[in-house]
């Protein structure tokens, strides 16, 4: 044991408190670690996973409420309901360039107790105002935009669970985080056509132009009291690592190095066609196949992008190269986005369905193998962090893109994303892939 290793050990004691663990904190330590930091880790780990689930799944309620307001009642335009589904992504994603300092500034516990305290006013919010049709649409972007916020704990989750762990336990915690994260977008798509539809005595309900009663109010009401819940988890279990803080000028090294920039490109188009086909979708469906009911399987395409993400992480280590299953999934993602087109074309929405499917599949292999990538690209640490929040931040703005694109024209944002697509994985086979390439990642 060296010197410093033991030193940790003979400051916190014999029965150290958990106040004493945190404050040592040295998960390099590998009897500290065994003794104290694993079980600490774990436990704020699991919090953490439970709480950024509850932000992914307030994050995709705008896709769901917005979606249905049109049979609550309510005159909105097709370009005003797409715009209310881009606001949160637009809020979210510049949300995430702060965010990934403020654990270090606030402490890990503090930020994430009150991110979901503030979620809890626009679920209230939105609760009550679908229930009244004379509510305006200022009045909706208000609080859509402030439901953004859910998107922006991304960041400070990740930047903070990962100086829990030890260097070779970082990316199973990080990827255990992101993916069970991840997976609030599908619980959202699978549980709120089912509240809806059910009379839980919390409002009154609507019947829609089919004759079905809408509880429109219970998408978000629902959510509620797991998020209190949530909170008190937060509050006696997670803890507040101290963790170095980081200046603007520290990380704007990161931008003079062009590896940054083509990375946050290519995560883009995996993270940012995730969640922004997550959030366009339902419209998507609503406005391309009004005839179709697809509430009960939109979930799939969410569920299958996120479930795969921690699967694309494992596949890049097993090939040894990220940079090889982003290119061949890119690939895939090109052929599918065109079956999608083709699908709308000839008016068969098995066609465009499945090939949904598909586009989801190859987002969660390039999100887990693009995480792959940053640190074999960026081999200090803190830099490789540093680039990862980045990348992070700026693909959430798909959120907000995607929906735009849809409001104006789909075949034109559909070939403006193939062609995003295309670019993508020409990039990555110049600088990562091939022969010649500069970095093989």
């Amino acid at each position: 044991m060296s010197d410093i290793a033991a030193s940790t050990l003979k400051d916190l004691g014999e029965n150290p408190s958990r106040k004493d663990i945190i404050q040592n904190w040295d998960p390099e330590n590998e009897v500290f670690w065994e003794k104290y930091g694993k079980k600490t880790a774990n436990r704020n780990l699991i919090v953490s996973i439970i709480a950024l689930l509850i932000t992914f799944v307030i994050s995709t309620l705008a896709a769901q409420v917005s979606s249905n307001l049109g049979a609550a009642g309510f005159s909105f335009s097709s370009a005003d309901l797409f715009l209310l589904t881009a606001l949160p992504g637009l809020v979210g994603a510049t949300g995430r360039l702060f965010c990934t300092y403020l654990p270090a500034i606030m402490g890990g516990r503090k930020f994430t107790f009150a991110a979901l305290l503030i979620l809890l006013f626009p679920l209230i919010g939105i609760g009550f105002a679908v229930q009244d049709t004379s509510t305006s649409f200022t009045v909706f972007a208000a609080w859509f935009a402030l439901l953004g916020l859910s998107l922006s704990v991304f960041s400070g989750s990740m930047a903070n669970i990962g100086y829990f762990f030890p260097i070779r336990k970082k990316g199973t915690a990080n990827g255990l985080n992101a993916g069970i994260g991840n997976l609030g977008v599908a619980v959202t798509y699978f549980v709120t056509p089912i509240v809806i539809g059910i009379n839980l005595g919390i409002g009154s309900g609507v019947t829609t132009p089919e004759g079905a009663q809408l509880y429109l109010q219970n998408a978000c009401f629902v959510w509620v009291i797991p998020t209190i819940i949530t909170m008190i988890l937060v509050a006696l279990f997670m803890d507040d690592l101290p963790m170095p803080r980081q200046s603007f000028k520290d990380m704007s090294a990161i931008f003079k190095n062009k590896h940054t920039w083509f990375m946050t490109w290519i995560y883009t188009c995996g993270f940012g066609s995730f969640i922004g086909y997550s959030m366009a979708l339902a419209l998507i469906i609503n406005k391309v196949f009004p005839d179709v009911n697809a509430s009960y399987m939109m979930f799939l395409g969410p569920l299958i992008g996120a479930g795969l993400r921690p699967v694309g992480g494992w596949l890049s280590d097993k090939i040894n190269s990220g940079a090889k299953v982003t290119f061949v999934s890119l690939i895939i993602m090109l052929a599918a986005t065109i079956t999608v087109i083709l699908g709308i074309q000839v008016n068969n929405f098995a066609l465009f369905f499945g090939a949904f499917l598909v586009l989801f599949m190859t987002t969660g292999f390039i999100n887990g193998a693009s995480f792959r990538m940053v640190p074999n690209i960026f081999r200090d640490r803190q830099q490789a962090a540093q680039v990862t929040g980045f990348t992070a931040a700026i693909a959430a703005y798909g959120a907000f893109i995607v929906p735009i694109l849809f409001s104006n024209s789909y075949p034109t944002a559909l070939v403006t994303l193939a062609l995003f697509t295309l670019a993508t994985a020409v990039l990555t086979w110049m600088v990562y892939v091939r022969k010649s390439a500069e970095i093989k990642c």
